[in-house]
């Protein structure tokens, strides 16, 4: 082998081992072996290119599974005593179903006394309407009496005397007619009075059965046979309206004026065999000025598979798109905004500033400052600076 050879042999060899490079740099390795120069030694660092993904903003947050409106059935009479309960916890009852019974036993009596009262108060009436007839065939008889006795005075025939009797028959018969009136609207005032006790007993008789005031289904019971009936107390039953469910989470400030009505959520359960939907239905407008959290509410779609108070996950979508990504890793940020180093076809390497969006699992949306196609240091804590020069190996892909 002469020496001249040596040369030639120790360019193959290079260019084997820096197979991976581009051919900028391998042109120059070999132009530099060639002239008999020390080939220059670059770095191999890792890049990845900027591509297009569909890339996902999602918040995370947890919270407790409850009912979506509560119906408080308490009994609309109080002081009897309950007979019968005809539902207990975990039933599912129809609008108007019967809960519970009172007792009728004293409305009973009452409506009994207030019927005998409504019959004599009618009576009353009828007699106070007869006086009223009588009263009135009275006042016109004396009226004509009076009317004679004054002609009968005009013409001579009659003593002033039997006039001035006539007339004061007259006005009596009058006053009676009033007072029989009177009479008569005291007696129907009272029978008035009687028939609206009698249906307010009747109400309440109708009162004792307890019913559920909407469909749903029964989470608590405190009514107990043999207790007396009040409003005053706890409920006798609480029912979770429709059966309907949502869970209940809690939201870092940051994360709260993200959130809006309508946006779909995962929910998981421990024990769960499957993700659940949901959708956001309600943000609440304050924050807690202890935590700094504030709430949403999210309504199951599923709501049979839960249970009220059960803890669960949400992993609510905020928004999805397609745009540029990097590897989360390619970004660094500090106080002047996000930068990553890109690495051009000749293994130059540069600082970019760029704006970045939505970070989705190992990846970060590049808004501005890349185009497609651009190659980036996987790693941004790799030892590379502004202006070095790097034999770029592309990252390995799924």
């Amino acid at each position: 082998m002469t020496p001249r050879s040596i040369p030639s042999i120790a360019l193959v060899l290079v260019m084997a081992t820096v197979g991976h490079a581009p051919q900028a740099v391998l042109a120059e390795t070999a132009t530099a072996l060639a002239a008999g120069a020390p080939a220059p030694v670059l770095p191999a660092i890792t890049v990845s290119p900027v591509k297009v993904a569909s890339l996902s903003d999602r918040i995370f947050a947890g919270g407790l599974v409850q009912a979506l409106e509560t119906v408080q059935v308490a009994p609309l009479i109080e002081g009897q005593p309950i007979d019968a309960l005809l539902a207990d916890v975990g039933d599912r009852v129809a609008e108007g179903q019967v809960l519970a019974r009172l007792s009728k036993t004293t409305l009973d009596l009452n409506r009994s006394q207030l019927l005998a009262s409504v019959a004599a108060a009618r009576a009353t009436v009828a007699q106070a309407e007869a006086q009223v007839l009588e009263a009135e065939a009275s006042s016109d008889e004396a009226r004509r009496v009076a009317d004679r006795a004054r002609a009968l005075r005009e013409g001579g025939n009659a003593s002033q005397a039997a006039l001035d009797q006539a007339q004061t028959s007259a006005m009596a018969a009058t006053a009676r007619v009033t007072v029989a009136r009177q009479s008569l609207e005291a007696a129907r005032a009272q029978l008035t009075s009687t028939e609206a006790q009698l249906a307010n007993v009747e109400l309440n008789l109708n009162r004792t059965d307890v019913v559920a005031p909407v469909a749903g289904a029964i989470v608590a019971r405190n009514a107990q046979v043999g207790a007396i009936a009040s409003a005053a107390g706890q409920p006798m039953f609480t029912l979770m309206r429709d059966g309907a469910l949502e869970l209940r989470v809690e939201l870092a400030e940051r994360d709260l004026i993200r959130i809006a009505p309508g946006q779909t959520a995962q929910l998981r359960v421990a024990g769960a065999s499957r993700v659940l939907s949901g959708t956001v239905r309600l943000v609440e407008p304050t924050v807690d000025q202890a935590t700094r959290l504030g709430h949403a509410r999210i309504r199951l779609e599923e709501p049979g598979i839960l249970v009220s108070g059960m803890f669960a996950d949400a992993e609510i979508l905020v928004a999805r798109r397609m745009g540029l990504a990097v590897p989360v890793t390619a970004v660094s940020t500090d106080p002047a905004g996000a930068t990553v180093m890109r690495v051009d076809a000749q293994g130059h390497v540069s600082r970019v500033t760029v704006e970045t969006g939505i970070r989705d699992g190992g990846m970060v949306e590049i808004v501005s400052g890349l185009t497609g196609g651009d190659r980036v240091v996987t790693k941004a804590g790799a030892f590379v600076r502004d202006g070095d020069r790097v034999n770029p190996v592309l990252a390995a892909t799924n």
